[in-house]
């Protein structure tokens, strides 16, 4: 019985991939000692208290101040004796915002009829508005300041501390991490090793044997699929052990989303090596089409934080597609419908790269 190309060919990519034993550390143990890593420095915990210098110019005035700072919850307070002092600490990040208290004016002499008030004593408060922290020392050191001066509330609000599941940044981070990895071990396992193949002559061997070009491309198509269900259960058992991250949605869904991505991504990384002729061109292509992704596509933190006008064009990013949909199955548990637009985006952009890459590609 003749044996099938196609089935050769896989079989021999994943022997010499378990050859390799920093392919395997790269594919396996990265993600997962990057997720230990940034899931305990992550972690959730109480804040920690804002930092607020203070800078009198009256000692014992100061000291009330500092008191009545003190005494509110979520301070920190630092005494500076002058404002070239808090002025340091602020621009060397050591404190958060600054409390100035002024000589207070001179008093106005009273009218003749005997009416008048006394200026109130000038508190200044220092603040970066471009610094949340520095927004938050600003409204609690107003909100203690104006407490001590027996400011009261108009209305009593009740307060209930609720903790949603999938909140935590561990339950973002971690189907991002999935989508990087299977972005990288599309581009880098596919797209390097094939570059690596023709620099080495091993591609104009492989034209004698009897094969054809998509069956040869199909085997790096199918490897990467076939590592997707080691790598994607390694992720989430993992990530339930150490953090008790949870799948809310449906497995199966998510298998098909990881995999749907898998192949998209193998076809991007066979077109970038379809006519690369060595591995620093094939370097710089990778590079050239992972950097905007890992920077823009959601995968360490939200693309809302982009501006609205460029919402468009990350929407249109295939790592985008494949972070929203794990997102949207593995934390809000949503349904096919749910990711039906992602999921056609990354099967439309695969699609088009592997015929692309079919086109294009050569041997030598």
């Amino acid at each position: 019985m003749t044996p099938n190309p196609l089935w050769e060919l896989t079989l021999t990519r994943l022997r010499l991939f378990f050859r390799e034993p920093s392919a395997v550390f790269w594919t396996f143990g990265f993600p997962l000692a990057l997720s230990l890593a940034l899931g305990i420095a992550f972690r959730n915990r109480p804040p920690e208290p804002v930092r607020i210098a203070v800078s009198g110019a009256e000692a014992s005035r100061a000291g009330r101040l500092v008191r009545a700072l003190d005494a509110a919850e979520g301070l920190r307070v630092s005494h500076f004796a002058d404002e070239n002092g808090v002025r340091n600490a602020l621009r060397r990040g050591s404190v958060d915002a600054a409390v100035l208290e002024r000589e207070p004016p001179e008093e106005p002499a009273l009218p003749a009829t005997g009416v008048g008030r006394r200026p109130e004593h000038p508190i200044e408060i220092l603040h970066d508005p471009t610094r949340p922290e520095s927004r938050l020392a600003r409204a609690l050191a107003s909100d203690a300041i104006q407490r001590a001066a027996g400011r009261a509330d108009a209305i009593a609000v009740s307060e209930r501390a609720v903790t949603e599941p999938g909140s935590r940044y561990i339950d973002f981070l971690i189907p991002g991490l999935i989508g990087m990895n299977v972005m990288s071990s599309g581009m880098w396992g596919i797209g390097y090793v094939v570059v690596e193949m023709r620099t080495r002559k091993l591609l104009k061997r492989l034209i004698a044997t009897p094969m054809s070009r998509a069956q040869f491309l199909w085997s790096f198509v199918l490897m990467r699929s076939a590592f997707l269900f080691i790598e994607l259960p390694a992720l989430l058992v993992f990530g339930w052990f150490a953090f008790k991250v949870g799948v809310a949605g449906s497995l199966a869904l998510l298998v098909a989303v990881a995999l749907l991505g898998a192949l998209c991504f193998s076809g991007i990384g066979l077109l970038v090596a379809s006519r690369a002729q060595n591995t620093q061109t094939v370097s710089g292509l990778i590079n050239l089409v992972m950097l905007p992704m890992f920077i823009a596509s959601g995968v360490f933190f939200s693309t809302a934080r982009f501006p609205e006008a460029f919402q468009p064009f990350l929407r249109a990013l295939p790592l985008t597609a494949l972070n929203d949909s794990l997102r949207a199955v593995m934390i809000e548990g949503a349904g096919p419908r749910a990711v039906v637009g992602e999921a056609a985006l990354l099967a439309a952009v695969g699609a088009v790269s592997f015929a692309l890459a079919l086109r294009l590609f050569r041997w030598r």
